[in-house]
């Protein structure tokens, strides 16, 4: 965060100035609460029109399903989203689903268990891919040794590559993802970077790696934007957008019908995540995750403003745990507490201060020639 920047809570969700881009309005209300405003009627449809939509959509995938195993495939990480999806696709929508866990080396006991629970309860069928230890752990290193802020790209980019890869091999039409606006409208651009940019992990594993990646699951941008959805004709979904989805009514009817549990918080399933997004962003980069997590929450209206700065005052990590699961995550990485001090200290990154292709994906994007060129000429430098 600048130090020069005047600190600023936006008025309606709990977004401040340690996101070092935000914006806010003459009314103290911030970028991302407008863009959410402009948008959210495009991205969240939790009435009649998301029924019509996705019932259409059950149907499509019952119709393209007709010959094969599975009707579709769900990533399932033991978290609340990909639970609770699993569910209504399996009982209600009557859909025949491959599940598909990635063991990337940091599943907690409590989501190994929480999957259990569900592909038992439901009679689902579970294909697990688990990455190479060394592998993984050498990638992850060399992120650390980058100094950048998004540390959980290489097991995200590993469970995308993998779900996928496994998907087109069975050639099963559609993916199901529990990504949903109502628990994920916010993240600054400034917090982190996509984990899908092929570019960018080889050239940090080029820079700061020390073993090749040979078994580690990759996917580049050919391969997930023109190769799936084209050649294979692949749909990704996200269900939970095209209904009413309140996470707090989720995990309580979780726990109730089939014994399973909270982890604490989003995306603490993975012991890594937990401890990157609890302890080494506050430590490193001094911002709070939790912030966008909770304001995403203010802006879908599963809180009140009131409720999240309430638990904002609370610590992202007790003092018993941060100490347990520091010395957990540096045996697990093989780190000494001289070294993980020192990365601790040494000077932060950008992502873009590494090669990366989202030049690509602006192109991908853009909504003109003229825009496209001007992207292309910008990125050839002349």
């Amino acid at each position: 965060m600048n130090s020069d920047v005047r600190y600023q809570v936006c008025v309606r969700c709990v977004m401040d100035t340690t996101d070092e881009n935000i914006v806010f309005d003459e009314s103290g209300i911030c970028n991302h609460c407008k863009l959410i405003m402009d948008r959210r009627d495009n991205y969240w449809l939790p009435d009649e029109r998301g029924e019509k939509k996705l019932n259409a959509l059950i149907a499509e995938m019952k119709q393209r399903g007709q010959g094969k195993a599975y009707d579709c495939v769900l990533g399932v990480s033991g978290g609340v989203d990909s639970s609770y999806l699993l569910m209504k696709a399996h009982e209600e929508w009557g859909l025949r689903i491959l599940a598909i866990h990635v063991d990337a080396g940091w599943n907690s006991e409590l989501a190994v268990r929480n999957i259990e629970l569900m592909i038992t309860k439901l009679g689902i069928d579970l294909h697990t891919v688990v990455v190479d230890w060394e592998e993984m752990k050498d990638l992850q290193l060399a992120f650390l040794r980058a100094g950048v802020p998004n540390q959980d790209i290489p097991q995200d980019h590993a469970f995308l590559a993998a779900l996928y890869k496994e998907t087109a091999r069975q050639r099963i039409p559609f993916v199901l993802t529990g990504s949903n606006y109502s628990t994920e409208s916010i993240l600054p651009s400034a917090w982190g970077y996509s984990a899908g940019d092929l570019t960018h992990i080889r050239a940090v594993h080029r820079q700061f790696g020390k073993r090749p990646l040979r078994k580690f699951p990759m996917m580049g941008f050919w391969y997930f934007n023109f190769y799936l959805p084209k050649f294979l004709g692949l749909k990704i979904v996200a269900p939970l957008d095209l209904m009413p989805f309140s996470k707090r009514s989720a995990i309580e009817y979780l726990e109730k019908r089939f014994g399973w549990r909270y982890y604490g918080g989003k995306h603490y399933e993975s012991r890594f995540t937990k401890f990157f997004q609890g302890y080494y962003l506050p430590t490193r980069f001094g911002f709070d995750k939790r912030r966008a997590h909770l304001a995403s929450l203010v802006a879908s209206g599963e809180m009140t403003r009131d409720q999240a700065l309430a638990e904002l005052q609370q610590p992202s990590y007790f003092a018993e745990d941060i100490a347990k699961d520091r010395a957990f995550v540096l045996k697990k990485l093989e780190l000494s507490e001289t070294e993980f001090g020192e990365l601790l200290g040494a000077p932060l990154k950008a992502h873009r201060e590494y090669p990366t292709n989202e030049w690509m994906h602006k192109i991908r994007w853009a909504t003109s020639f003229r825009e496209r060129f001007r992207i292309l000429r910008e990125h050839l430098g002349f």
